[in-house]
């Protein structure tokens, strides 16, 4: 009976029964984070975080996903106890190969693409979490006057525990979509120190029941939207031959209502983990007014600014408001991007696509990964031209300038929507029909335009207005 109720509700909502069954852990992590604040002393949060994340993960992906996210977690802590010196760097490569290993053995891209799902999402999570420790933990035995800002923020001093580090990787609020936080973080908020002590007349616990609503009521609009959405813009349409009867411009609109019908999908997953992280307390990122304590910040769960990236203006704030913000923020982009580049000089085009790369293998080896992501350094980097064209115009040129911000709106729909058909449809041959269709337009335009700003190139943005891009 209760195995045909699962299937009852799977099928009314249109999902298959271990999607619902994961999706209804997920949804259970905001009342167990809740559950969280009320557990007594540190060891006892400490137990509970892991104790609460393996029997929610065992519930949505089976025993086996427990012990899948062992063997990262032993390589991490292994890795901090045998040799401090290297163990980031140990951990990032033997815990990218093991996350590589299952993403081809599950082909998990395949499995969530045709409406299933497995731990490999989770597991990805975890393998930044558990680099992310051992790179703090690296950074420690540094001396600071090296250092960057973020490194001596998050270094890691002494070892954690066993149970802190279980705790830690496991913490329900965050281990099945991100956000990844840090080790550090992690431990002051358990501990009630940094920006979570509370001492008597001098502060108070700020209250997370409204942001929780608000997280929670986004999530519901997302999920809504995405259903009504999905039925009228299938991914199976773009090897179909009625597709290909269509006009360029249909063709065109409809590659963009796909993109756009995906992302609300992951908008709600998204949210669903912020509500999470908000009602745990982890979510506090300080008061908008230190003296008042009127109005509590909750940036830190903050996963995805969906406004901003629908409506970004630049390509170039995307990755600031998407998914480097919740899950690559912590590694890829602090521990790559900025870690590849020599100290004095600026990040350019290598970078770039070298971090782009570190994604796409994160994701999985799926073509479709690769090409989007190449896809998207390419429409970043052309961004960043037409917007030191837009700078380099007098103050008498406003309309101008103005003109140029529509133009690089317009670019950054283009090809953002366009590049998300290969991380879509994953097959070499489908996402190559897909693009083909529309004459390969977003990777034209990219080219196009960086080939473009060699040859009329500007001066220098100054550092004021750099800041503002």
């Amino acid at each position: 009976m209760e195995s045909l109720d699962m299937s009852s509700m799977a099928a009314s909502i249109g999902v298959s029964v271990a999607v619902l069954r994961f999706l209804l852990c997920f949804v259970a992590t905001i009342p167990v984070s809740f559950a969280w604040r009320f557990v007594p002393s540190r060891l006892g949060k400490h137990i509970y975080s892991a104790a609460s994340g393996a029997l929610l993960s065992y519930l949505s992906f089976g025993f086996s996903s427990n012990l899948h996210f062992l063997v990262p977690m032993t390589i991490g802590y292994a890795s901090m106890a045998i040799y401090r010196p290297m163990s980031g760097f140990i951990t990032f490569f033997l815990g990218f190969a093991y996350l590589i290993g299952c993403h081809v053995f599950y082909m998990s891209g395949d499995a969530w693409k045709e409406g299933g799902i497995d731990s490999t999402g989770a597991l990805m999570v975890l393998t930044l979490k558990v680099i992310s420790c051992s790179i703090n933990y690296n950074d420690g035995m540094l001396k600071e006057e090296g250092l960057r800002e973020a490194q001596k923020k998050n270094r890691l001093v002494r070892m954690p525990s066993l149970i802190e580090y279980f705790g830690y990787c496991l913490c329900c609020g965050s281990h099945f979509a991100g956000p990844v936080f840090e080790m550090k973080d992690y431990l002051e908020w358990t501990e009630e120190k940094g920006i979570w002590a509370v001492t008597s007349g001098k502060g108070k616990r700020p209250s997370p029941y409204g942001a929780t609503l608000r997280a929670i009521l986004q999530a519901g609009i997302c999920m809504a939207l995405y259903l009504y959405l999905v039925p009228q813009f299938p991914l199976t349409r773009f090897t179909e031959p009625v597709y290909h009867e269509w006009g360029f411009w249909r063709r065109f609109g409809y590659q963009y209502m796909a993109g756009f019908t995906a992302r609300w999908k992951y908008y709600f997953i998204w949210s669903i983990s912020e509500a999470s992280i908000i009602i745990s307390g982890l979510g506090f990122s300080g008061w908008t007014d230190e003296n008042t304590q009127t109005k509590a910040k909750w940036d830190r769960a903050k996963n995805v600014d969906i406004l901003g990236v629908e409506l970004a203006k630049s390509a170039v704030q995307i990755p600031l408001c998407g998914t480097y913000k919740s899950a690559l923020g912590s590694v890829t982009v602090s521990n790559v991007y900025e870690r590849i580049v020599k100290p004095g000089k600026k990040a350019g085009f290598f970078q770039l696509l070298a971090t782009q790369t570190v994604s796409a293998v994160w994701h999985g080896l799926y073509p479709g990964y690769i090409i989007f992501f190449v896809q998207s350094a390419l429409m970043i980097d052309g961004s960043k031209a037409i917007y030191r064209w837009q700078q380099a115009m007098p103050p008498k040129m406003a309309m101008l300038r103005s003109v140029m911000v529509f133009i690089n709106f317009l670019y950054t729909v283009l090809v953002l929507n366009y590049s998300s058909v290969g991380f879509m449809v994953l097959s070499l041959h489908e996402t190559l029909v897909a693009y083909k269709s529309v004459y390969f337009i977003g990777t034209v335009v990219p080219i196009a335009v960086i080939l473009l700003s060699y040859l009329v190139p500007v001066k220098p943005v100054r550092p004021k207005t750099r800041k503002e891009e």
